[in-house]
């Protein structure tokens, strides 16, 4: 009856864990990208990437995007990694493509779009100009670009207006070899009259990211204001008073942030600047930066210049804008969270590998060997305890039936008994402790670092920051049936609970039944738990179950368990000595 007890005791005490994880998983872990692909009838098939999201003015106001790329005047944008053109009308950079990373795995799928022209879908763009006084170019103004003039790096554009006062005004636009614009505004008052001109740059999107934001991945409106980065939820700028929330800073920059993308302005180091991250009608999310008013006499000219980053969130690349030119925390636009000294250089490690191995997964087996090596004296204690604790197991279980009706005397016995041979039950936890912010960078890096995206490993594993596609239960995609993604187990989840089975059950069995039950249950579990996560956290688990499963094999032959009638022997109560009767007194 007993048993019975434990036994459901056990299944409840998983299935909590089980639900309870996914309830939490889903506000607080994000497991992994989506599938990249599924198999169906057998074969391995790529999944379109859905539709784009009715993203624009108004619902009334989209179009489709060549109509309106075709309506106004435009500048080409040309380098090895963009391609796009500057609107003339507003002077706006609205028209951006990264020819570098495409939608999907899919051959010919297309490039990502990072930047669209109000009144077509995924409306998102970037404007530069002046405010504080009449006369001055607004977003209806057409600019004026010199014939045949394209931007490309090296080769800036300049666009101008002139006004009837005798103002007139110029916006330079230079481009690097990535994804930096540097715009330089200039204002020259030919007047009578003292002119009041203030430059702005700002970032307009309509509707949120569809990237989910949670506890560990930020996306959405983003900042750095006087070297403290601000994190800005959608919510929290649509319950904003009058929906606007102000800043001010010397230097830094502001933007939005997708999971992989970036779109930022950057004020110049040691500029002033007032910034604002704001929502109004139609969902449109803006964030703005303005410098301090210059005050322009007749005769006179002046000029400040803002730079604007829309591109990849590129490790390496965000690293020497903020090292080289002076971006502050421009790395933090990846959230690395707390484990960012280690998260970063494990990315740069993996980073390493896989330039010397052309492999991700080779790269990530190669990272799993590494750090065991490293973890290898603890990990070698580790496994020396546990196998000692094998031996004297058989001793700890008759202590438990000897004293099974007094607690209090088994404690003290077990105790004791731990002294006498040297072991330490609690030695298998530093190891794992060790392993949890290694298991938690390598969590990160597979799901936010776009290097790791689109990465394949051998076979089916053409994405290892998505899922395992291919699972048993629809036969490996020979019957016509995609299993919900909460069950769809792959090959990979199952053998990370075959090998995390195999692995306990060469470590000691815990004493405590219901204990005991729940570890035998744990392994499965994990594979439910573990179904969802990226590919590549799957295959770093499995091949670090496979390593401790071969040092544990060696060190349980090197310490064998001794024969049980020997430990019944050994532990065996003595009989208590024979004693004489007492003599009686005369």
């Amino acid at each position: 009856m007993n048993e019975q007890k434990n036994l459901i005791l056990a299944i409840v005490l998983s299935a909590v864990v089980l639900f309870g994880w996914s309830a939490i998983s889903e506000r607080y872990f994000p497991t992994a990208n989506p599938p990249a692909t599924k198999i169906e009838d057998g074969k391995e098939v790529v999944i379109p990437k859905p539709g784009a999201d009715p993203a624009a003015d108004t619902i009334t106001a989209i179009r489709d995007r060549a109509t309106v790329l075709g309506e106004t005047p435009r500048v080409p944008i040309r380098t090895d990694r963009l391609t796009g053109s500057i609107n003339l009308t507003g002077a706006r950079i609205d028209d951006l493509v990264l020819t570098n990373y495409r939608e999907t795995i899919a051959k010919g799928s297309p490039n990502i779009r990072l930047l669209s022209p109000s009144g077509s879908p995924k409306a998102y763009f970037a404007g530069f100009g002046w405010s504080g006084a009449s006369g001055l170019p607004g977003p209806d103004t057409v600019w004026q670009a010199p014939q045949g003039a394209v931007l490309s790096v090296g080769k800036p554009v300049t666009l101008t207006s002139a006004n009837a006062g005798g103002q007139s005004f110029a916006i330079t636009i230079a481009i690097d070899e990535d994804y930096m614009f540097t715009v330089t505004q200039r204002v020259t008052n030919g007047g009578t009259q003292a002119l009041v001109a203030r430059p702005y740059g700002l970032v307009s999107r309509v509707g949120a990211s569809t990237d989910p934001d949670s506890w560990t991945a930020h996306v959405g409106p983003m900042g750095v204001f006087d070297d403290r980065v601000n994190d800005v939820n959608w919510e929290d700028v649509r319950e904003a008073a009058n929906r606007t929330m102000d800043f001010t800073s010397t230097g830094g920059w502001l933007g939005f942030s997708d999971k992989y993308w970036l779109t930022a302005l950057v004020a110049g180091k040691g500029t002033p600047i007032e910034a604002s991250f704001r929502q109004s009608s139609g969902d449109r999310f803006q964030a703005d930066a303005a410098g301090k008013p210059a005050i322009v006499g007749p005769g006179q000219a002046a000029s400040s210049s803002m730079r604007l980053f829309a591109g990849a969130k590129e490790t390496a690349l965000l690293d020497h804008y903020m090292d080289d030119t002076g971006v502050p925390l421009f790395d933090r636009a990846i959230d690395w969270g707390w484990f960012d000294f280690i998260a970063k250089p494990i990315f740069y490690l993996l980073d390493w590998l896989f330039r010397m191995f052309g492999n991700f997964g080779v790269a990530i087996i190669g990272l799993t060997v590494i750090v065991r090596i490293l973890l290898f004296p603890i990990a070698n204690k580790q496994f020396a305890s546990m196998a000692r604790m094998r031996q004297i197991q058989p001793r700890m279980k008759a202590i438990q039936e000897r004293h099974k009706e007094d607690k209090l005397r088994m404690q003290q016995e077990m105790m004791a008994l731990y002294k006498t041979e040297k072991v330490n039950p609690m030695a298998g936890c530093l190891p794992i402790l060790l392993q949890i912010p290694i298991f938690y960078a390598l969590y990160k890096v597979l799901l936010l670092t776009i290097e790791m995206r689109h990465q394949p490993f051998v076979l089916w594993i053409r994405d290892l920051s998505a899922p395992d596609p291919m699972t048993p239960l629809n036969l490996f995609g020979l019957l016509d049936f995609t299993p919900p993604q909460f069950i769809a187990i792959g090959v990979l989840p199952i053998l990370l609970g075959i090998t995390m089975w195999l692995q306990q059950k060469l470590n000691p069995q815990p004493m405590d039944e219901i204990q005991a039950k729940v570890f035998g249950i744990m392994p499965w579990i994990f594979m439910f738990i573990m179904a969802p996560f990226a590919a590549g956290l799957q295959l770093y688990w499995t091949v670090n179950n496979i390593i401790s499963i071969g040092q544990q094999y060696v060190l349980i032959r090197k310490h064998p368990a001794p024969a049980a009638d020997t430990v019944i022997e050994a532990t065996a109560t003595p009989a208590p000595a024979p004693t004489r009767p007492a003599r009686r007194k005369k």
